[in-house]
């Protein structure tokens, strides 16, 4: 299976996407404890973190326009 260059292109853009949301959701900004109601759990670890998930599924988005917008091969 040969892969063309928007492919690929959107490919990455879709996986730095995704690796990008799963670790600021996971590791920035969703801390693990007991109890969960405390303050020490319910704060990220990272203040901006959100803005990271945010560029993350931004990202997704754009991979779509990295393949519609990127010229094909005829």
């Amino acid at each position: 299976m040969k892969l063309d260059a928007r492919t690929t292109a959107a490919v990455l853009v879709l996986l730095a996407g995704l690796a990008l949301a799963f670790v600021s959701y996971f590791v920035l900004a969703a801390p693990w404890g007991f109890p969960p109601d405390s303050v020490d759990h319910s704060n990220p670890r990272v203040p901006f973190a959100p803005t990271f998930f945010v560029v993350g599924v931004m990202f997704v988005f754009i991979a779509a326009i990295v393949y519609e917008l990127w010229p094909g091969e005829d």
